[in-house]
């Protein structure tokens, strides 16, 4: 009965090894980049520039919105 557990035991370590291993690695002290933040001008839904809307230096969120506030 303890050869059994014991062979348990292992395997589990073994598992929980490659799982460790398998993981991409981080360089220490490195963090994901942070993008900045810009508020809809018509809603006020907050939203990374990457994905606004810029039009006249006024960023929105969505066309729909971007329309309304210029026409």
């Amino acid at each position: 009965m303890a050869k059994l557990i014991l062979i348990v035991l292992v395997t589990i370590a073994l598992v929980l090894w490659f799982k460790h291993m398998a993981r991409p690695r981080r360089h220490p002290g490195s963090r994901p980049e942070a993008e900045d933040m810009v508020r809809c001008r018509v809603c006020g839904v907050n939203l990374p520039r990457s994905e606004a809307l810029l039009s006249q230096g006024r960023t929105y969120c969505c066309e729909e919105h971007r329309r309304r506030d210029l026409g």
